[in-house]
Order: C-alpha cells, then sequence, then structure tokens
C-alpha cells in the first residue's frame, strides 16, 4: 500500500512524499487518514527538528510523519484486534501516550495526522489511545485531540486544604477564573468547554490585545450564554487601561482569581496572571514557548504565605479525548467554532512554516485532496470564479457562516484529488 504523506527532516525541512508502507502485522491497523487540524505544536517541532522533545535526533535520515490531530477510517485490522475494531468504523486517537515522550506526528515513520493512509502501531492500543468515533463527519473527531489539551489543562488545576496534604483536582467551583490571551484558537475552545461543562466557576473574565479577536468572541460564546450557565463572563482588553491588573482584580471585589490561565507565553502575561492570584489561587501555563530559556518572575512571598502555586500541561489524555467526544456528540460544545481555514495535503508544508503570521482559528486538512489554504471567509469571492467554492459559500452560509459536515462531504466528493 502506497501512502502520501508529509514527513519533517529537520529545522523548516518538509517534504511531500510518496512511500510504501510496509505489511499489516497481528498488532496493528491499516488506516486512511481522511483530516488533520494544524497545531501550533507541530510549527514548534518543525522550527526545533531533532532538537524537540518529541522528534528522534536522527530525523534527517529517518524522517517523520508530522499532524497529530487526526480522524479517519480503519481500512484493515490485524488479528489480534478484531474484537475491538472493524474495518469501515471511524477513529480518532490520542497521540500522547504515558510514560513517554513519542507521539504520533512527531515520532514515528507511519502514523501521523499529514498523510493519506498510516499504521497504528501496537503500542497506541496497549495504553487504548484508538478510539472508535460514532460522529457523522470525520473534522469533529479531528478537533477532539486539541479539545483534550484544554480539558485536560482544566482538570489539571489544583486547590488545597490548609493543614491537610490534599490537592483537589481542577479548578474551583463558583470560583473567579481569568484567561489570559484567550482569544486564539485554543483559548476560544477553553472558553466553550468551561461555558458548558458542569463544573463552572462564578466569574470567567478573557483577555486579549487585539480587539477582534475580543469582538469575535463575545459575538459567538456570548456573555448572555454565560449567564444562562451561572457565570458572569467579562472580555476584557488590557490595551484600553492604565491598570489592567487593578481593572480586573476590581471585579473580584480584590479578592483575585482562583485560578488564571496563561495561553500565550509572554514573561509580562506571566507576571500579570501572578499578581491576580488569590490565596491558594492556581496559575496554569498553557502556552508551550518555543525559547528554552522562557522565565518569568514569580511572587514568592505569595507561594509561602498565600499558597499560590503553578502548574502547567502539554496534551490531554485518553479520558479526556473520550470527554471531548462525549460533549460534542451532545451538542454542549462545537468544534466547528474552531475552523477558520481549509486546504489539502499539498497545503501542508507552507501552512506550517508560516502559521504564526497566519490569521484566524484552526487550519483543517483533508489528505485526499489538493487544495490552497483557504479561509472560509473567502469561499464567497472564489466562488465568483470556482463552482466548487460557490457551493461551499452557499453550504457555510445555512451553518452560520462555520464549516460543516455537509460542507465536509461536499468537498471530499467534487475538490481536486491529490
Amino acid at each position: 500500500m502506497k501512502t502520501k504523506a508529509v514527513r519533517l527532516y529537520g529545522v523548516d525541512d518538509l517534504r511531500l512524499e510518496e512511500f510504501e508502507l510496509p505489511p499489516v502485522d497481528a498488532d496493528e491497523m491499516l488506516v486512511k487518514i481522511i483530516t488533520d487540524s494544524v497545531c501550533m505544536s507541530t510549527y514548534k517541532a518543525v522550527k526545533q527538528g531533532g532538537s524537540h522533545k518529541r522528534v528522534p535526533n536522527d530525523v534527517s535520515t529517518n524522517p517523520v510523519v508530522v499532524g497529530h490531530e487526526f480522524c479517519g477510517e480503519i481500512i484493515e485490522v490485524g488479528k489480534n484486534l478484531t474484537g475491538q475494531y472493524q474495518a469501515g468504523q471511524k477513529f480518532t486517537m490520542q497521540p500522547a501516550m504515558k510514560g513517554t515522550m513519542d507521539a504520533a506526528g512527531y515520532t514515528f515513520k507511519y502514523i501521523g495526522g499529514n498523510m493519506t493512509y498510516a499504521i497504528i502501531p501496537k503500542v497506541y492500543f496497549d495504553q487504548d489511545c484508538v478510539l472508535v468515533y460514532e460522529g457523522d463527519g470525520f473534522f469533529h473527531g479531528a478537533l477532539t485531540e486539541p479539545l483534550s489539551c484544554v480539558i485536560g489543562a482544566t482538570h489539571a488545576n489544583y486547590h488545597t486544604r490548609k493543614g491537610e496534604y490534599v490537592h483537589d483536582m481542577d479548578i474551583k467551583e463558583r470560583g473567579n477564573m481569568a484567561v489570559l490571551g484567550g482569544c486564539g484558537p485554543m483559548g476560544f475552545a477553553h472558553i466553550d468547554y468551561i461555558l458548558h461543562r458542569d463544573r463552572k466557576p462564578g466569574l470567567l473574565v478573557v483577555t486579549d490585545l487585539k480587539q477582534d479577536n475580543l469582538d469575535y468572541a463575545a459575538s459567538t460564546l456570548t456573555v448572555e450564554d454565560a449567564a444562562k450557565n451561572g457565570i458572569k463572563l467579562v472580555y476584557f482588553n488590557p490595551t484600553t487601561s492604565s491598570d489592567p491588573v487593578g481593572e480586573m482584580m476590581a471585579l473580584t471585589d480584590g479578592q483575585g482569581y482562583d485560578d488564571v490561565f496563561v495561553f500565550f507565553p509572554v514573561a509580562d502575561l506571566v507576571e500579570q496572571a501572578d499578581a491576580m492570584l488569590a490565596y491558594d489561587g492556581c496559575l496554569n501555563f498553557f502556552a508551550g514557548p518555543s525559547d528554552t530559556t522562557f522565565s518569568a518572575k514569580l511572587n514568592f512571598y505569595n507561594v509561602h504565605y498565600n499558597y499560590t502555586h503553578v502548574v502547567g500541561t502539554n496534551s490531554g489524555n485518553t479520558d479526556d479525548m473520550k470527554e471531548a467526544l462525549e460533549m460534542s456528540a451532545a451538542g454542549k460544545i462545537n468544534p466547528a467554532l474552531l475552523v477558520s481555514h481549509i486546504g489539502g495535503l499539498d497545503s501542508v508544508a507552507e501552512t506550517v512554516i508560516n502559521l504564526p503570521k497566519l490569521p484566524g482559528f484552526k487550519k483543517l486538512i483533508y489528505n485526499e485532496i489538493s487544495m490552497p489554504l483557504t479561509p472560509i471567509n473567502d469561499f464567497e469571492e472564489k466562488g465568483k470564479t470556482d463552482p466548487m467554492f460557490k457551493a461551499l459559500a452557499e453550504i457555510c452560509s445555512r451553518h452560520n457562516g462555520l464549516w460543516s459536515v455537509e460542507a465536509e462531504k461536499y468537498l471530499l466528493e467534487h475538490a481536486l484529488r491529490l
């Protein structure tokens, strides 16, 4: 079986290639990967090459397939897995395994999100990381991995009890919570999750330096919807204030924030978060820096006397993915809110290398097709000369301007094959 894949050979060296897959053994599975969502973590791996913690040192001679937020269809099941899986089922995966930094999209030759056909190795079945997906389309399944990351970050927060050596995991229920730099794709996913899960804060403050991002968030994840779910939601642009910390503290009557999540690796933002913490406040540094020397000041007086503390996560686990799938299937969260661009496998290399410069949210790749990365907002204009984009624009307009299962199905049936 031949496959087409985007492989990493080193720093900024991504190549779209065709090569032969080996036969599937008894403990493996052959799959067709339909779609993958491009992640900033892939950009970081491409910028670091073999020095990245998940990428092998010999990547220049043993390239790996990139992409780790994917969903597809099972083609062939090894004989030892036939009781668990069947050909024709949809699947998604948790790429991060326990006890190792190895992960699909960083480490393996034959499994990654940006390829047409792939082989899932035994180690993923040993850890129950391969999940059957029963949704109508594929892109919801691909987006469960990024959703699992914000779910995992939320579960990783903790609070203490004075005089006891106990950590109460998760955010403080009915507490004060802030998401700093929260209107990028992952911050957006986090807000959606927080508003619609069972355990909620009483106050949620979301900041961003770009007013357009805040306006879009406010029009989509609304203050009114938050209020219906028992949350006071405030969108705040720090650039409009001479004392942003003071203004945000005033929203808590000076008590501070029980949970603060930082979504951009900027020292000033980390220090701002530290200054906002309440007694026993938890600072979650979600943003993964590329700079291995990144650091920021921390108030150790408050660490000692006010029990403030810091956590960080870089992925979710399989249970987090299951929670994402369940909430998505129940309509509690809407992964389509995260998608801003659509492209084919031949657009991956350029997309990944330029990812920080590209506007919008998630870039969704369909591996079977040839298509430049295209903003959904540009479909109507392109539709003036291209019938496919005209149809896609009409479909998206029926879904409030969002990507949808209907749009996905149309694209897969009408787009140029790679």
